[in-house]
């Protein structure tokens, strides 16, 4: 028992050894034919980089468009405006009128001195402020919804504030943002179509720079097929080649988008300085790139796969 046990050790060990040899020898060989044509595959590389760097250009621009909606107003808050007539006793008694309803999370009181002073604090409206002889502004309540309210119970809310005897106008500070929010998931749905199709298209320049390879190595091939050589061993050094050619494709696409990041660098901190510091916009995380990168090697393996695996079974036959 010993002995047999004894015996298949090394078995074992050589043929992990073998597996090892034949996947250095195709990764070898993988790497001289993307030498043997250096021009040609510079080319296949810069095409699929640029094919796999237009859709995370998009999810940079989605991304910061979300940034931005966050920064100029990520509250659902509603604007009621009282009439003038009311005073700060009647502002107090309907903002607790509104704390106690159910679909309200909370109300602020805003006064006529707070919004002054917000105007005066904008540019271009000191001078105008200053001219004022008094205070024309009423009371506002900021009205935070229910969180997890939907539109149609908002709506609903809203009707019923601005029904209210003491109330002027009311303004839904929410349905601009619903608005942004719709613009913004039809930007996801975009950007997803456009990078299936464009991972499509690298899908088939890869295959077909493949095919072109296994054409010109036709001899070889079949040589290797009439010594015994399984379908497996031969297709393995052309996915090994797809998968450099996604890997390139990949690090020229990470490399184009923090180019871009990198030209809009001065213009973005210009915008923030604008803004008092409120906006706020970043680059593509490298959690994002590294996802990327993979989804690159990914579809270079594919379409080797599928140009090698169609040329196999067409010789076969």
């Amino acid at each position: 028992m010993n002995a047999r046990a004894a015996m298949g050790t090394p078995v074992r060990h050589s043929r992990v050894a073998m597996w090892r040899r034949q996947h250095a020898w195709c990764v070898r060989d993988s790497l001289r034919q993307l030498a043997r044509r250096p021009l040609g595959s510079a080319l296949t590389v810069a095409v699929m980089g640029l094919a796999l760097a237009l859709p995370l250009a998009f999810y940079l621009l989605l991304t910061n468009l979300q940034h931005l909606a966050t920064a100029l107003g990520d509250s659902q808050s509603v604007s009621v405006f009282l009439k003038s007539s009311v005073a700060a006793d009647g502002a107090d008694k309907l903002a607790a009128t509104l704390r106690v309803r159910a679909d309200v999370a909370g109300v602020t009181v805003r006064t006529p001195q707070q919004g002054l002073a917000e105007l005066a604090a904008m540019q271009g409206f000191g001078d105008a402020i200053k001219a004022l002889s008094d205070n024309p502004l009423p009371f506002v309540l900021l009205v935070e919804p229910r969180a997890g309210a939907d539109r149609v119970q908002v709506e609903s809310m809203v009707a019923a504030v601005r029904a209210l005897p003491d109330v002027d106008l009311v303004q839904d500070n929410g349905q601009w943002r619903a608005r942004l929010d719709a613009l913004i998931a039809l930007g996801r749905r975009v950007t997803l179509l456009l990078a299936a199709l464009l991972g499509a298209a690298a899908v088939l320049v890869i295959g077909n720079t493949v095919r072109l390879d296994l054409r010109s190595r036709g001899d070889e091939i079949a040589v290797q097929r009439l010594i015994g050589a399984s379908a497996a061993f031969v297709r393995r050094p052309y996915l090994y080649e797809g998968v450099w050619y996604g890997l390139a494709a990949g690090i020229v696409a990470v490399l184009l988008v923090l180019v871009l990041e990198a030209v809009l660098a001065a213009p973005v901190r210009d915008l923030v300085a604008s803004y008092a510091g409120r906006l706020h916009f970043g680059g593509l995380s490298w959690v994002t790139l590294g996802v990327a990168l993979a989804i690159a090697v990914a579809l270079g393996w594919l379409g080797a796969w599928i140009a090698s695996s169609r040329h196999l079974a067409r010789t076969k036959s």
